[in-house]
């Protein structure tokens, strides 16, 4: 039987990470704060799709889910030959954000979260993703972001406001 490997490593005790692309960073760094507030989006995504009751928008986010990783490894690297993130995953958000908005009213006012569990938690992951893209514009001030990884970033705060309002107005009954 072999020896399971152990969660910690030591490699971290004097305040350093490893990027994904190998190099050691300061757990301070803006790049490591970066990647860290994206992977606090997947976790407030992750309570948000607990919650929600239609399906169509728990799938939606398990999607967004997925992608954060390659955001993530996107910030987590230097020098990467291509960006993970791509055009097309600025297209795929606002085809999605398309598709859920077709189904809401023209708002006509401003919205109080929390008319739902799953849409309370969809506003603590838009607002969660908009501090990450502020720290995101922070490190492009003095390293450069894939402009495409920015602007998923700031798609992404539209769909959780976008889905937050489909799982407040729309009907359960639709998603199945």
């Amino acid at each position: 039987m072999s020896k399971k490997a152990a969660v910690y490593t030591r490699t971290g005790d004097k305040g350093t990470t490893g990027l994904y692309t190998g190099e050691r960073v300061s757990k301070c760094s803006t790049r490591v704060e970066s990647y860290g507030n994206l992977d606090e989006i997947t976790s407030a995504l992750g309570l948000a799709r607990s919650l929600v009751k239609r399906d169509d928008v728990r799938e939606a986010i398990f999607n967004v889910q997925k992608l954060l990783m390659s955001m993530m490894a996107d910030v987590a690297s230097l020098n990467l030959p291509q960006p993970y993130i791509t055009e097309e995953h600025v297209k795929l958000f606002e085809s999605t954000i398309d598709k859920f908005d077709s189904m809401l009213q023209p708002l006509s006012h401003f919205i109080i979260p929390g008319d739902t569990p799953g849409a309370g938690a969809l506003d603590i992951a838009r607002t969660t993703t908009r501090r990450a893209e502020r720290q995101l514009l922070r490190l492009n001030e003095t390293e450069p972001v894939n402009p495409q990884l920015l602007i998923c970033v700031n798609r992404l705060s539209d769909l959780c406001f976008i889905l937050a309002r489909v799982e407040t107005e729309v009907g359960v009954e639709e998603s199945k």
